[in-house]
């Protein structure tokens, strides 16, 4: 059986989910939950070095149009984020995304001697929190995501994660609320 064709308005307007990558609607502004992975499940970030630098990178290019982050975790072939748009809206998250993409790709370049190496990443994926639950959930999983692969046994342990700011800074009642969101449905959508 043939697909349907959209008609020109749906391909203006950009309601086709298209199966080779997942849509970005950035309309509206909120909290977003953003994960990519290294194309083949490359290890990128496989030194401390690499993941110190990557991090920095993810604070400042979300940082500078004005995204507050809220949690994060880099780890050697992906990494995640929640964080809160500008009042302006979403739609610097594009650009945000591409700007570490691009940065990561031409350092990792440098650094390994592959100049013509020019995809390293997947597409990202981005998803608008607009339900408590769901937010919650993502907020534990990207703490929780670095002891979830088997990295830590505890995830404030992992440097490069936001677990610890949050088990220091949050009082112990929400750090409690938050890590009684389950994740397993989450981890599935991101085949981990």
């Amino acid at each position: 059986m043939r697909p349907e064709v959209p008609s020109e308005d749906e391909c203006l307007r950009g309601t086709r989910n298209w199966p080779h990558a997942p849509p970005h609607r950035l309309s509206e502004s909120g909290v977003y939950f953003v994960t990519a992975r290294a194309r083949e499940q490359r290890h990128l970030f496989n030194t401390p070095d690499r993941r110190n630098w990557f991090e920095q990178l993810i604070f400042d290019a979300f940082t500078e149009p004005g995204w507050k982050l809220e949690a994060w975790a880099v780890l050697s072939n992906h990494y995640h984020v929640v964080a809160h748009s500008p009042r302006r809206g979403a739609e610097t998250l594009r650009e945000v995304v591409q700007k570490i993409h691009s940065l990561a790709t031409k350092r990792l370049n440098v650094e390994d001697q592959t100049p013509g190496r020019t995809r390293l990443w997947q597409n990202y994926r981005e998803t608008h929190l607009t339900y408590a639950q769901s937010y919650f959930a993502r907020l534990n999983y990207v703490h929780q995501n670095p002891r979830h692969h088997g990295l830590v046994p505890q995830a404030s342990q992992w440097k490069w994660c936001s677990a610890a700011a949050f088990k220091r800074e949050a009082t112990p009642a929400w750090v409690k609320t938050i890590a009684s969101f389950p994740f397993d449905e989450i981890a599935a959508e991101d085949g981990e």
